[in-house]
């Protein structure tokens, strides 16, 4: 007779076990799941063998046996509570690297469960296989598993759709993938299961990544953020690593990575290895989608290890591919990666990874080409299928080495063709991002392309032809306007506690006092701000490109001449187009010219604002006109004759030589200087400029706090501007001056300024109750005509690849603003004052604004205002 008294208590401890540890593993927690299922199958009388004790694939039937424990427990080897506890440890034992005891395990659950919990043997093991990447053992075991749930358990039958959605997200079957997350998440709501809910949600947001729409997949990881914060907090790291995905999906790898730190130590504490490892994977993209080679070699290699160490191979063949890729980046032996990875192709496609597959032979291609092997490649091109539903990158290294094949046999017509379709899936792509943030950090992904068609227009083209590929690899973002800023209830919160801290702070500085944890949280503000940005949807197609015809038009128009720059294979190049000419200049080693506009800005600093002694001050003067001599001999010089006899000069920049008071140089110095950050930019400004009639009434002058002489300058232009409003003390607060510049034609402001290189959409301008952000003009409805800044270095901007600008003064640019004028360094204050009255006096009496600054500043050594826009 059966100790009924005995079992059932037993039995209820037991189950309490089995559901702590489905609760551990809900929260990312195995280690402590598995300790749980442990003392279970003890209480039971089992000995499920320890993780040291075995090797993977050791246990056999009879491993796990029964101890000497309860007898007569009424628990016999085909109980379901047993199977479902061997079941869970498999689950856990796998999570932490042991899938080999993992398997095992199951194979043991199967054997002794009754057929009702086959199901749950079905799914469990399907969930294995998914996590090593076998894909196609996984939806075979999940598709037996479904139907045997839909009358049985329906919250397990939520977790198999959950898990088979993960499987169709993988091999870019996206329908299927959203049909399922939803109908889990469906059943979860319905059972009050909300840590399922949540995950099927997160999966809804990592098909629209999927899909391309990377803003609402960030908006959807947003509303499972709080969910798993509250019902299964362990799943933060998991949610991070699909942020830091779809942040490499719109070229943002600091951000990436920054995300990808904080995963991985989640990971690390909860011992969930295969997560951790897939981070190490993904921080090897971003290291190499950063140019960071070595450090790419190093993440994969350890991911590699890692995914090799649970036998997940499909992952760590990608971690291959990812070590092969940064392989052949930096390698003089292109031949040995070309073997390699068709090797590698052979096996992804027997894994049924078409996606991986493609990747790896077009590296096998590219390789071939970069070998001399041109046969081959040919042959292994007319081989190679172009993957359905490929990911963007795939899609980008298709063009790419199509390019390179056609250069290769001197097609250049062909090789340019495929350059520019490439180009135009990044164009496409950039239409559906909103924030500056990401219109600008696209770009990124295309730079193997553009460098490529850059070079093969050099190589053969025409100066002119040159010039529109230039336009073609610079500064896209400007061919967009960015829509407004998110005003949400949560965003306008961050912003007010924002602007308080900000002044705590800067009240802080005046007492000698600092708070770090007030820095600490501005951080966390301005991360919850910008994160909210990246959540708008785009605006749609973008500006064509301006034509070298109409840009000549222009020009001419102007009487103006325009010198555009651009770095290749560290040669610093120019075009110069005007006078109904347009012609390549070769200049000289691009490092050179921009170590020493480094130099400079450092020497320019440090005049400004110090008492220096007088020795001092003679060194730092001497290096600032040796720098200058360095930056004219190598730019001004070799043009002076293109640029002799024009009104006006305009300078498309490059790189470093973004930071450049251009009219400090000699042979400049006195000139009339527009700088825009392409063509296009100018052309648009300059158009934006004749749809702002002169109205002194719309005028704006801005006094901020703290600011020694910033209410007698305001006063003084008031005088020669006395139609404009004042707003100067208390009344020049944040609100107050967005209203007035909201359409403007004209804004001049009187503040200290604060370039943030870390974070550049909070550069400010400090008011009376807190910060104006640069962030802040993307509520503007409309653009102010004319702004200007005598702020300290607001003219400073952070420079991404293909030249893409981002600062407080490009942030008024891309909005719409015809003419800054900023300063790219510190001014001395008496010098600033006299440059801004002399140039106010000139624009009241019609100078254009160029004209006007470079009147007011040919006199001043230090003068670092700079006109950027139409001028």
């Amino acid at each position: 007779m059966q100790d009924t008294g005995r079992v059932a208590p037993l039995r209820e401890r037991v189950e309490r076990l089995h559901k702590l540890s489905v609760e551990a593993t809900d929260n990312g927690r195995p280690a402590l799941a598995a300790r749980r299922l442990r003392q279970g199958l003890t209480l039971l009388g089992w000995s499920a063998p320890t993780p040291g004790s075995v090797t993977p694939g050791s246990v056999t039937p009879g491993s796990v046996t029964s101890g000497s424990g309860v007898s007569g427990s009424g628990l016999s080897g085909q109980d379901g509570l047993l199977a479902r506890l061997l079941t869970s440890l498999a689950h856990a034992e796998a999570e932490q690297g042991r899938t080999g005891l993992g398997m095992d395990l199951l194979e043991q659950a199967q054997r002794c469960a009754p057929p009702a919990e086959l199901a749950i043997v079905h799914a469990q093991r399907g969930l294995l296989h998914l996590r090593t990447g076998s894909n196609a053992l996984a939806l075979r075991e999940l598709d037996l598993a479904a139907p045997m749930l839909v009358d049985h358990d329906r919250v397990e039958l939520a977790r198999v759709l959950l898990n088979r959605s993960v499987i169709h997200l993988m091999t870019g079957r996206v329908r299927l993938a959203r049909d399922d997350a939803r109908q889990s998440a469906q059943i979860a709501h319905a059972h009050g299961h909300e840590v399922l809910a949540a995950k099927a949600l997160h999966n809804d947001g990592y098909c629209d990544l999927l899909l391309g729409d990377v803003p609402a997949a960030l908006a959807g990881f947003a509303r499972v953020e709080p969910l798993y914060r509250d019902v299964s907090p362990g799943f933060l790291p998991v949610l991070a690593l699909d942020r830091a995905r779809a942040l490499l999906a719109v070229g943002l790898t600091d951000e990436a990575g920054r995300t990808l730190d904080r995963a991985i130590d989640g990971f690390r504490k909860q011992r969930l290895m295969q997560d951790y490892a897939e981070a190490e994977l993904a921080r090897a993209q971003c290291a190499l989608d950063a140019g960071r080679v070595a450090e790419a070699r190093t993440w994969a290699r350890r991911a590699e290890l890692h995914f090799w160490r649970r036998d997940s191979t499909a992952w760590a063949l990608r971690a291959v591919l990812m070590r092969l890729r940064g392989e052949f980046a930096r390698t003089a032996r292109p031949g040995s990666v070309a073997r390699r990875a068709a090797d590698l192709s052979g096996r992804f496609e027997g894994l049924g990874m078409p996606g991986e597959a493609e990747m790896a032979r077009l590296v096998a291609i590219r390789a071939l080409v970069a070998a001399g092997r041109l046969p081959e490649a040919v042959a292994a091109a007319a081989a190679s299928p172009a993957a359905r539903g490929a990911p963007l990158d795939v899609r980008l290294m298709r063009h790419l080495t199509a390019a390179e094949l056609a250069g290769a046999h001197g097609k250049r017509g062909l090789d340019l063709r495929r350059v520019r379709a490439g180009l135009a899936l990044i164009h496409s792509h950039r239409g559906t991002l909103g924030s500056l943030d990401m219109l600008t950090g696209v770009t990124a992904l295309g730079a193997d392309l553009a460098a490529r068609g850059l070079t093969t227009a050099l190589s053969g083209g025409s100066a002119r032809h040159v010039f529109t590929w230039s336009e073609r690899c610079r500064a896209q973002a400007f061919r967009y306007r960015p829509p407004h800023a998110p005003e949400d209830e949560r965003t306008a919160e961050a912003l007010a506690e924002l602007r308080q801290l900000a002044q705590r702070m800067h009240a802080d500085e005046a007492a000698g006092q600092r708070r770090p944890e007030l820095r600490k949280r501005c951080l966390e503000l301005e991360q919850v701000i910008r994160e909210r940005g990246w959540q708008l949807s785009g605006a749609g197609p973008g500006l064509a490109l301006a034509s070298t015809r109409e840009v000549e038009g222009e020009l001419a128009a102007d009487d103006c001449v325009m010198v555009s720059l651009f770095a290749v294979d560290g040669r610093l190049l120019a075009l110069t187009l005007g006078n109904g000419r347009c012609r390549l200049h070769e200049l000289s080693a691009y490092e050179p010219v921009a170590e020493a506009a480094r130099r400079l800005a450092g020497d320019l600093n440090a005049q400004a604002g110090r008492i220096l002694r007088p020795a001092m001050r003679a060194v730092i003067e001497a290096s600032a006109r040796r720098q200058l001599g360095i930056i004219a001999d190598a730019v001004v010089t070799p043009l002076r004759a293109e640029l002799a006899g024009a009104r006006g000069i305009v300078i498309v920049p490059t790189r470093g030589l973004s930071a450049v008071p251009w009219g400090l140089l000699p042979g400049l110095r006195g000139r009339p200087l527009m700088v825009a950050p392409s063509a296009l930019a100018w052309s648009s400004a300059r158009r934006a400029r004749s749809s702002y009639e002169p109205d002194a009434g719309s005028a704006v002058l801005v006094a901020g706090p703290d600011l020694e002489h910033a209410e007698a300058e305001i006063e003084q232009l008031g005088a020669v501007h006395p139609k404009a409003k004042q707003l100067r003390g208390g009344l020049a607060t944040v609100s107050a001056t967005l209203d007035a510049l909201d359409g403007a034609s004209f804004a001049h402001f009187a503040t200290h300024g604060h370039h943030e290189r870390e974070n550049v959409f909070f550069s400010r301008l400090d008011l009376a109750d807190g910060p104006l952000m640069a962030y802040d003009l993307q509520r503007l409805g409309r653009a102010p005509g004319h702004v200007v800044l005598s702020a300290c270095d607001v003219g400073q901007a952070v420079v991404r690849a293909g030249d893409e600008l981002l600062g407080f003064t490009a942030a008024l640019l891309y909005l719409g603003t015809s003419t800054v004028i900023s300063s790219l360094t510190r001014v001395p204050d008496e010098t600033a004052g006299r440059i801004m009255m002399t140039y106010h006096r000139n624009v009241a009496a019609g100078a254009r604004p160029a004209d006007a600054l470079a009147a007011a500043s040919a006199d001043e050594p230090a003068a670092a205002f700079v006109c950027f826009g139409a001028g």
